[in-house]
């Protein structure tokens, strides 16, 4: 693939849909080949918006206002970083040959939405997943787990991330505040949840799958080792890798993630999670793009994950080789207000072999991610007691 000269007519332009910390990553990743970035968000001096050569703020569910700055940027690359985002309208410009859709436009409006990407692999392609029902109303939410679906069990919008609106429901008397949570923390205004059974499983893991160009010329796939995490009301407070698992609960991983991701196609890295218990394995969810649990390979790998993501969309060669065990933990605002400050970074960064991102967000909330604190170290149990230690010692503060 040729790569111009970016701010110039030979410029390979790409925008994100989405700019937070991961978009951030992938941003410095593209520059680093000579990409001219256009980055996008909702609001005004996101992350991502600080690294981009320019930014805009849009509302990305407005199919008009997507496709108008589409018409105006005039990107060779379209890559979906967030979950509301009019996927319908991204899929008639990629079918009208305006801009290449990351990994596809298809695979955007399947995985941006649970119902889709639950039936391509639990109907479509076989692949074993906990017992679940979609519901459109809170009377529909109660037949699903009273037919079948059982207590305990978890609520989720159709369309959300990071844990938004989700919650475990243990007894028939929680139902509609279930529902009214789900309804709070839905990317859209369309009333549908997921509901699923429980699974006991020991562990689940993040396999981060890349389909990039191999020597051949064509797509392969590559699987970096299992990140392991521990999730709190559905979002990710520490991961860690490679996660420990047995050589035939490994392989069923890969043969799942493949399927999956042969599926939907298209060039990058898919953050396929997975439950895992002894040997067996069953399909959680997939993300068409660096998954937040993988923030960890920023010091576990010789390409972390947005490397990783940036090399496979532009066609480049790719590695998932390790560097050094290591974990992540999530530094959080503490606070609601914006122009926060932190301190102790000094004392976090004295620790051996730790590294820590702050992402810059402009407003903080008490439970929103801030940064993170990363470690690698000999084994995964030293890098996680020290990216915890180095967590705890970044302050925020009022600016």
């Amino acid at each position: 693939m040729r790569i111009g000269t970016p701010l110039s007519p030979s410029a390979t332009r790409v925008m994100l849909l989405g700019s937070g910390e991961l978009g951030k990553e992938v941003a410095i990743e593209l520059q680093r080949y000579g990409v001219e970035v256009i980055a996008v968000d909702r609001y005004a001096d996101a992350p991502a918006h600080q690294v981009a050569h320019r930014s805009h703020v849009i509302a990305m569910t407005d199919a008009g206002a997507l496709r108008a700055l589409i018409e105006k940027e005039r990107p060779h690359i379209v890559i979906p970083e967030i979950e509301a985002i009019a996927t319908a309208e991204l899929a008639k410009i990629e079918a009208e040959g305006l801009a290449e859709v990351i990994p596809t436009a298809r695979a955007t409006q399947l995985t941006m939405n649970r119902e889709g990407i639950r039936r391509l692999a639990a109907e479509e392609l076989g692949l074993p997943v906990s017992p679940y029902a979609f519901a459109s109303s809170a009377a529909e939410l109660k037949a699903a787990i009273d037919g079948g679906i059982g207590f305990p069990c978890f609520v989720k919008p159709v369309m959300s991330s990071s844990g938004k609106g989700q919650s475990l429901l243990e007894a028939p008397g929680g139902v509609q505040k279930a529902w009214d949570h789900a309804m709070s923390g839905s990317r859209v205004e369309a009333p549908r949840v997921i509901v699923e059974g429980m699974i006991d499983f020991d562990y689940e893991i993040t396999l981060l799958t890349v389909r990039a160009k191999g020597q051949g010329g064509g797509v392969e796939t590559q699987f970096c080792a299992p990140v392991g995490h521990r999730q709190v009301k559905g979002d990710y407070v520490e991961s860690w890798q490679p996660q420990p698992m047995s050589e035939k609960a490994l392989s069923a991983s890969r043969a799942i993630a493949k399927k999956v991701t042969d599926a939907l196609g298209g060039r990058g890295i898919f953050g396929v999670e997975l439950f895992v218990k002894g040997d067996k394995v069953w399909f959680s969810e997939v993300s068409p793009r660096p998954h937040d649990t993988g923030l960890v390979t920023l010091v576990t790998q010789y390409q972390s994950e947005f490397a990783l993501h940036a090399r496979a969309v532009l066609g480049l060669p790719v590695s998932v080789e390790m560097a050094s065990p290591g974990a992540s933990a999530v530094i959080y605002g503490g606070r609601d207000e914006k122009g926060i400050a932190f301190e102790g970074l000094d004392q976090a960064l004295a620790l051996p072999g730790t590294e820590v991102r702050l992402f810059g967000k402009p407003e903080a909330f008490t439970k929103r991610r801030m940064g993170v604190a990363l470690a690698r170290a000999a084994n995964v149990d030293e890098a996680r007691a020290r990216a915890k230690q180095a967590a705890g010692l970044v302050k925020p503060v009022s600016g």
